[in-house]
């Protein structure tokens, strides 16, 4: 499992029912995103720039599970499922603290993209050999 990112359910993020809105959902996801991204290769959001390559998101697969109030204090774990030549799939669980409930499943497609081209390309090699150490040893628990 990679390490959690985590976010509070405040007020301002939730609608008229008092709940956690969809758009604030993506929002966190999309922030565990970086974290993950940086637990299986190394890379963050800088490096885009620095390096001219990075990550675009091609899926999303969304699985609502519990409420999320106003209040709740949210984890987001990530695990490596998927290894492509050009892209990663990453399984994202949101738990909601003190209930020990999953708020939400994410199942996201994230494809290397080279940021000048504007376009896929391959994963480097160190990259991969990162990832590949993660997934061997996440198979393995």
């Amino acid at each position: 499992m990679i390490a959690p990112f985590r976010a509070v359910a405040h007020p301002s993020l939730c609608d008229v029912m008092g709940h956690l809105t969809t758009r604030y959902y993506m929002a966190m996801f999309d922030d565990a995103s970086y974290h993950a991204l940086n637990a299986v290769f190394g890379w963050s959001g800088s490096d885009a720039e620095a390096t001219g390559t990075g990550f675009v998101d091609v899926r999303h697969e969304l699985d609502y599970e519990a409420e999320v109030r106003a209040g709740d204090l949210l984890e987001i774990n990530a695990r490596l499922e998927r290894l492509g030549g050009k892209s990663v799939t990453l399984v994202y669980n949101m738990m909601i603290i003190g209930r020990d409930e999953r708020a939400a499943r994410m199942t996201a497609v994230s494809v290397c993209f080279d940021t000048q081209a504007r376009k896929a390309v391959g994963l480097p090699a160190d990259w991969r050999a990162k990832a590949e150490r993660l997934l061997q040893a996440s198979t393995q628990d």
